[in-house]
């Protein structure tokens, strides 16, 4: 008896090493998701000013920017919407420089309906697209219809329920980390935050949404009876006053054809383009996440055709809790699509520390490094500028 009490203890060692092995390895690639949505909303403010030094006036520069991405996802259809809208006001130190400003809003609406439901493979896809800027004689209007292969999915409910966990082992109200069966159950009900929000309204939802998370530890033998009020107000924290940014993974491409309904130089609508886009997102770890988005667009007018790339590039990594370090690289070439027009390459390089207050509003600061090459001598878009500005950004939603 002695023995075998013995060995039974030894398996029951052995089988709580493993599991901790296991439940150690859980990372944002195990979250299968179901249905979910996702929504980011900014409202971003810079400004910087210099005087003195031989300046004949002061200098400023300030910047206002809105930037809206809603996607919804099913095992049938990924619905993403985009908005963004930016303007600046900037004046040089010469004597006698006036202010310029300038403005532009873009937003673009795709869905992608899969033939096999719930898979990465074959989907269609239309699209709608719009854009207005300053000096444009008419608003530039687009759709699209074509075809695509795989699928993005958004995992940051795993991201947030990792980082829960490790709250709530810190704080005392777990003595070790869940299965991965749990991980990923509770992941699901962090996932549908906008259904209890509608469901139970904003005075009441909270509540209900961590109780149900407190179901799922307790149910997965963590948790005896209830969590701790220390456990629930950590909870809170890390769900509701905690910013997690968006993790995705996966990857997708897509082609088509479009057609110009209208343009920015007032020309008429009609012309068709060829339009080939691809997305490549991975979290490096739980803390860092890099994404590459490439579009491509040709349009067939009277003149000879023009087309148009660019290539947005980002890498974020959580420094803490409280802080994001955000690297971007945009790269946008147009060529002109008639002899006399002008190419143009544009590459911006920006590095940011994003500084979280609270789950709402953020503190900036941006060193950012611009060109532009147009094949002009001496028309002022030659030197790379340089820029350091500190603002603050505020969540909509």
């Amino acid at each position: 008896m002695i023995v075998k009490t013995k060995i039974a203890a030894a398996l029951s060692v052995a089988l709580l090493a493993v599991a901790g092995t296991a439940t150690a390895e859980v990372t944002l690639y195990d979250y299968t998701e179901a249905t979910s949505s996702y929504q980011d909303a900014y409202v971003n403010g810079q400004f910087n000013a210099t005087d003195g030094n031989g300046h004949s006036q002061t200098a400023y520069n300030a910047n206002l920017a809105l930037d809206y991405d809603r996607v919804i996802s099913t095992p049938n259809r990924n619905l993403g919407v985009t908005f963004n809208a930016n303007g600046t006001i900037s004046r040089g130190s010469a004597a006698g420089a006036s202010s310029d400003s300038n403005y532009l809003a873009g937003g673009t609406v795709t869905a992608d309906n899969y033939f096999r439901p719930g898979t990465k493979g074959l989907f269609w896809y239309g699209s709608g697209e719009a854009g207005i800027k300053k000096g444009a004689e008419e608003i530039f209007s687009k759709i699209g219809v074509g075809l695509g292969y795989g699928r993005v999915v958004n995992v940051t409910p795993m991201a947030k329920t990792l980082r829960l966990v490790e709250a709530l082992r810190a704080q005392g109200a777990l003595s070790a980390n869940p299965s991965k069966a749990t991980y990923q159950q509770i992941a699901q009900i962090i996932s549908r935050e906008d259904e209890y929000r509608s469901k139970f309204r904003l005075g009441n939802y909270e509540q209900q949404w961590i109780t149900d998370i407190e179901k799922a530890l307790v149910a997965s033998g963590q948790v005896s009876g209830s969590l701790s009020a220390g456990g629930v107000i950590e909870a809170r924290d890390v769900l509701v006053n905690e910013r997690i940014s968006t993790r995705k993974h996966g990857w997708l491409v897509r082609a088509g054809l479009g057609l110009i309904i209208s343009n920015y130089d007032g020309t008429d609508g009609g012309d068709p383009s060829l339009d080939i886009g691809g997305e490549y997102h991975l979290p490096l770890s739980n803390e860092t996440q890099f994404s590459n988005v490439a579009k491509f667009s040709s349009i067939f007018g009277d003149d000879d055709t023009g087309y148009r790339l660019n290539n947005a590039m980002s890498l974020t990594h959580e420094l803490s809790d409280k802080i994001d370090w955000e690297n971007s690289w945009l790269m946008d070439y147009s060529k002109a699509g008639d002899a006399g027009g002008q190419d143009l390459t544009t590459n911006s390089l920006s590095s940011t520390f994003r500084y979280y207050l609270n789950n709402q509003l953020d503190l900036t600061a941006t060193a950012k490094a611009s060109n532009t090459e147009d094949d002009i001598s001496n028309n002022g878009n030659d030197d790379t500028d340089l820029s350091f500005n500190v603002g603050a950004s505020y969540r909509l939603r």
